[in-house]
């Protein structure tokens, strides 16, 4: 078993990861020489395990020689019934309060679970539940009357504020503000797009550290846009006046993908139609210069983060119908998942039919005074 082998790092002492090559190889470590003890050793029967949290570390060579098994972050569902059967158990054991017949309320416990951990899995989870019972054993010691059920407006007082602030949809539907699903280690989120349109000079600005995918994305929604110009009611001159700037909140945080592409594009066309877009609506797919969308990856960890925010519509491509098969059933049935194939039928149902604004136009030159009227 090696644990953590994407923390493997070359120095001047050498590269460990070459001799993990050598090892881990079936066609070579039937013969693996150590140069420590010089004896050949068979491992061509040995079973290896390696963990990782991340792929990206591990070079290529190695990662090839490996059959590579993903475990998806724990859903809050999950986590509350793990939480039920081991958590809560051991910890009121570890901390010496059975006898107090302490219970955690299932709010309480999707309360610490929202407000005060941010994990795939359910380590930090169970910390806070063992200061939740050390709290309830240290009044006991002290002689105050302490609770034997923790109900949800307990848990501030006994964790202190609140710790994670999870991100809620939108309170209004907005022009060029449209909602898009991301994926991350932790799970999914939900992620505003915002687009302000200024006067300049035909530049198009991105901020809040997109990566270069999310960045070309961006340039293929702009392509796409362009060449359905008239369809959308867009005068051309205005991609030569006005300035596009795009914003992802939450700047301090790297964002890469291809996955906020139709996201992008909605958002833009609201900025420059007026139209304003939809706040219960969420959106996730990669955008082609056709208005194609295509499928992208996450899709179980974005639906549940838009269950969660309250959301109330889900726009997926059509190809990723198939990634929602293990979607827990309340899910299913509180959301409505809409498979599309094009950027039109986003707009269909991302998008009010009738601008309420005022879009942006380009002023008109003044003529020049020896120019004929």
């Amino acid at each position: 078993m090696l644990d953590e082998i994407d923390k493997l790092y070359s120095d001047f002492r050498g590269d460990p990861a070459s001799a993990m090559l050598e090892v881990l190889d079936p066609e070579q470590n039937h013969s693996f020489s150590d140069h420590y003890l010089e004896l050949p050793f068979d491992l061509s029967k040995v079973m290896f395990v390696t963990t990782a949290n991340s792929l990206g570390t591990i070079p290529p060579p190695l990662l090839d020689r490996m059959e590579v098994i993903e475990f998806p972050g724990y859903i809050e569902e999950e986590k509350i019934e793990i939480a039920n059967r081991y958590l809560i158990p051991r910890q009121i054991e570890e901390n010496g309060v059975e006898e107090f017949g302490l219970t955690l309320e299932p709010a309480a416990l999707q309360r610490i679970i929202r407000e005060y951990t941010y994990e795939a899995g359910v380590r930090n989870l169970e910390r806070e539940i063992s200061r939740v019972c050390r709290k309830v054993a240290r009044m006991k010691a002290e002689g105050k009357k302490y609770p034997t059920s923790i109900s949800p407006d307990m848990i501030e007082k006994l964790l202190g504020p609140q710790q994670v602030f999870p991100p809620e949809a939108e309170r209004q539907d907005e022009v060029g503000v449209a909602t898009s699903l991301a994926w991350t280690e932790t799970g999914g989120e939900i992620m505003p797009v915002e687009v302000a349109i200024i006067e300049g000079k035909g530049g198009l600005q991105m901020t809040g550290q997109m990566g270069e995918v999310m960045q070309e994305s961006a340039q293929a929604a702009m392509t796409y846009i362009k060449s359905r110009a008239a369809a959308l009611k867009i005068e051309m001159d205005v991609f030569e006046r006005f300035d596009i700037h795009i914003h992802m909140p939450e700047g301090g945080i790297p964002k890469d993908g291809p996955s906020a592409g139709i996201t992008m594009a909605t958002a833009i066309i609201s900025a420059l139609t007026g139209r304003p877009a939809f706040k219960h609506v969420g959106m996730t797919g990669e955008i082609t210069l056709r208005g194609r969308v295509l499928p992208i990856g996450g899709v179980r960890e974005k639906v549940l983060a838009a269950h969660r925010a309250g959301l109330k519509t889900v726009i997926l491509p059509e190809k990723n119908l198939k990634d929602l098969v293990d979607l827990p059933r309340t899910a299913k049935s509180e959301l409505k998942i809409v498979p599309v194939k094009h950027m039109d039928e986003v707009l269909d149902i991302a998008l009010g039919k009738q601008p309420v604004i005022e879009p942006p136009r380009p002023k008109k030159q003044p003529k020049d005074e020896g120019q004929e009227e």
